[in-house]
């Protein structure tokens, strides 16, 4: 029952490989060329087997996958703005393309494929989306967007021809987000001071820990070619402000910021990395438009066919911010 899991070494990745050595399984874990691996270094080597290789590299993948009884594909880039977007084409959508024909020829018996609520359109009354809703965000859809969209419709297709159950997680929170992921940098900023007010619009947060139990219920419970969203607190962002503020004994943001403004800022952030800083900025137009609408999402299907957890946001948000300072990150 040896469970194989691409992307091991990241933030929902190693909780994936946690939760199933604390079932008892055996793990392969598969890690990018050059990926950290500090999130998977206390774990038993006897149970956790680890193997680095390209997802793109499909004889790579093929061999990497041999002998595996599932296969959860986590590998992607979690990246609202690069300097050159063609990698997160390429991992994002070739990745998957490969790893997915790998494990159909190595004849890996069940995939679970983690897409992203990135993939799931709004709607527009407001009203929580379902796994019904289909993409409506070409508007303001960033390389981050897209890639999950298509990328989950190449795993839907591989669906009709072999086992794949797709999960899309909301926003995550939890320790061990080493990257950190955009996800992460919320509750960062906030620490720090960067977020001066706050603008309309919201999101769905969950914990990472629930995150992954899902996974694992979704290869023994989901159905094939069925999508879950992996959610459960639907909060303003004003609102998670507030609470990361109150948690990590900061000021909270209290300017009201039009979103005409907040849209602006950060359009004026992107244009001044794209040509001259060449470095991250902290806000793009695209991702703070997506922000400044309401995210929100209908989760009782994964609730009622793979038990998904309900962790308090609190206490989800509480073990991040512990996580962020005790290494450094704040």
């Amino acid at each position: 029952m040896i469970a194989a899991v691409s992307g091991a070494g990241g933030f929902i990745g190693s909780a994936v490989v946690r939760k199933l050595v604390a079932a008892g399984r055996s793990v392969r874990a598969l890690l990018e060329p050059g990926a950290p691996t500090r999130n998977l270094d206390d774990l038993p080597a006897a149970q956790v087997e680890r193997l680095t290789v390209d997802v793109c590299d499909q004889k790579g993948m093929t061999r990497a996958l041999e002998g595996c009884a599932a296969y959860y594909h986590l590998a992607a880039v979690y990246k609202l703005w690069l300097p050159d977007p063609s990698l997160i084409y390429r991992v994002n959508i070739e990745g998957t393309t490969a790893s997915l024909l790998a494990a159909q020829a190595a004849g890996v018996g069940r995939v679970v494929y983690t897409s992203s609520i990135a993939a799931v359109g709004l709607r527009a009354d407001g009203a929580p989306s379902d796994e019904t809703e289909a993409f409506n965000l070409y508007d303001i859809a960033n390389e981050y967007l897209l890639t999950k969209m298509l990328s989950e419709r190449i795993a839907l297709r591989f669906a009709e021809v072999m086992p794949v159950v797709v999960v899309n997680p909301a926003f995550p929170f939890g320790p061990r987000d080493i990257g950190p992921t955009p996800t992460g940098k919320i509750i960062l900023a906030i620490l720090r001071g960067e977020v001066p007010g706050v603008s309309k619009g919201g999101f769905c947060a969950i914990d990472v820990e629930d995150v992954a139990a899902a996974h694992l219920a979704a290869e023994t419970k989901g159905r094939v070619g069925e999508r879950y969203i992996l959610g459960d607190h639907n909060v303003s962002f004003g609102d998670f402000c507030r609470l990361v503020a109150e948690i990590g004994g900061v000021p909270a943001p209290r300017i009201p910021i039009p979103s005409w403004l907040g849209k602006g800022a950060a359009l004026g952030m992107e244009l001044w990395a794209d040509h001259l800083s060449h470095t991250e900025p902290r806000a793009t137009y695209k991702a703070v438009a997506y922000m400044q609408r309401n995210a929100f999402f209908n989760v009782e299907k994964a609730r009622r066919e793979l038990g998904l957890g309900q962790t308090p946001l609190a206490e989800s948000v509480e073990r991040a911010v512990r996580y962020f300072r005790d290494h450094g990150m704040v």
